[in-house]
């Protein structure tokens, strides 16, 4: 077992000082059970921990460490920007070449504004079609996750047609019944709700490949019938690619998929792990934010220096090496592959999602296409078997519902690191009510 006492030290002080003890929810390591591991370091492929203890991280700060921790060529262009200030509030060099670059990498954006974060980004674009089409509602998926938003944080309503209500304290009835939800990969929904709303519906949001119920994988011809759907309605499609962008390829799912969105939002990989958000698209849509249009949105670190000089280094060795997807697909193929193999052979039968850089391993036999056939997994297993991995070294999401991201740090050798602790860990998860599972290791 691992030694967490200082880990343990630090949660208890925290808990009297922050809500929860965490300053994001996930990582107060509920739905797995035990207490979050506060980290103190990390360097490509490794965590290490306040105690010592190191891990291979399969989380990467939820998706930016495309390239592992710590890159040097991230490092030195941070370096190089310090010296000039941490903030000016006033526009920079970076900012532009930055724009250039999104644009050059993801042809969609024709122009695009730089925000904080990817929850800012969502809250803006949303609010941007709002203003370019006059209209107020949105239809957003459930399951699918655009930041903590008040017109997102919206349960699905009591029928197939009905607005939906607040999924969290502190949003208003008045604010979700402007958010209407269908299942994801549910085209009809998705129609009905349309029909039921016409000329009233402004925006469509959604993640391409969800990344917040676990992996979930776009049903063949889903994304383009959306895209055709918005098209006859005057419907701005917007993708949500804070997770996907520039990790599933160098123009993220909509290039992968070949899809054409309205408006995009990017977070996560742009900021190389300091915070940078943005949202773009078509040039007639992004005219009416202010100073341009009336679409009012602003931002004291909008810009910042220090982030963009991160992220701009990154951005670029991304698409000065594209040779990286391919290879980053062939190991995480490694990884979600041998996941489901060694599964099967265990006559557990799991399902296996995966889409590029991003898997998920659902603790259930059936297929996973939306956030109902997710509910299904048996969670109780899942959090033991995340803290047999984490006593193995291997770091992953502390939830069922969320993806692993791979990175480019992810040697061979890792690889089957990852796999060994697979197998030992899903004995060890089932263990107590799976005697077989048992036996048929014991007989390989």
């Amino acid at each position: 077992m691992l030694n967490l006492a200082t880990s343990t030290a630090l949660f208890d002080r925290a808990k009297t000082l922050i809500p929860g003890g965490v300053n994001s929810p996930v990582r107060a390591f509920r739905s797995v059970g035990g207490s979050p591991v506060f980290m103190h370091s990390a360097q490509g492929a490794w965590l290490t921990d306040v105690d010592g203890n190191r891990y291979v991280d399969f989380i990467n700060s939820w998706g930016p460490m495309i390239l592992g921790h710590a890159p040097q060529l991230v490092l030195d262009a941070v370096a190089q920007a310090l010296p000039h200030s941490l903030s000016f509030g006033a526009p920079t060099h970076r900012e532009v070449e930055m724009a250039e670059l999104i644009r050059t990498m993801v042809p969609s954006i024709e122009k695009v504004r730089l925000v904080n974060s990817g929850t800012e980004a969502c809250m803006s674009a949303v609010r941007v079609a709002r203003g370019y089409t006059g209209r107020a509602k949105i239809i957003k998926f459930e399951g699918c996750y655009h930041g903590h938003g008040d017109a997102f944080l919206i349960a699905a309503g009591s029928g197939a047609l009905t607005a939906g209500e607040p999924d969290s304290a502190g949003v208003t009835r008045g604010v979700a019944q402007d958010t209407l939800t269908a299942p994801y990969n549910n085209l009809p929904a998705v129609e009905a709700l349309i029909a039921a709303n016409p000329d009233q519906i402004a925006a469509l949001i959604l993640e391409p490949v969800v990344g917040n119920m676990g992996l979930v994988v776009p049903a063949v011809g889903f994304l383009q019938s959306l895209r055709d759907l918005c098209t006859a309605h005057g419907i701005v499609l917007i993708f949500d690619e804070v997770m996907t962008g520039f990790r599933l390829a160098p123009g993220g799912a909509q290039e992968l998929f070949g899809i054409t969105p309205d408006l995009t939002t990017l977070g996560k990989i742009i900021g190389g792990g300091l915070p940078v958000g943005a949202y773009g698209g078509r040039e007639d849509i992004m005219n009416c934010v202010a100073p341009a249009g009336k679409v009012y949105q602003a931002g004291t670190l909008s810009g910042n220096p220090m982030a963009t000089a991160a992220g701009m280094a990154q951005l670029r060795y991304l698409h000065e090496h594209p040779e990286l997807y391919p290879a980053l697909d062939a190991s995480s193929a490694r990884l979600a592959d041998g996941t489901r193999e060694i599964a099967a052979e265990l006559g557990l039968n799991y399902t296996v999602n995966r889409v590029g850089s991003m898997f998920s391993l659902f603790f259930t036999s059936a297929p996973v296409h939306n956030l109902e056939d997710a509910k299904q997994c048996d969670t109780a297993a899942f959090g033991r078997y995340f803290h047999a991995m984490l006593n193995r070294g291997i770091y992953l999401a502390p939830s069922q519902f969320e993806a692993l991201f791979v990175s480019t740090a992810i040697t061979d050798e890792l690889v089957e690191m990852y796999l060994r602790a697979c197998r030992e860990s899903l004995v060890e998860a089932h263990s107590a009510t799976s005697r077989e599972v048992e036996r048929k290791v014991s007989r390989r």
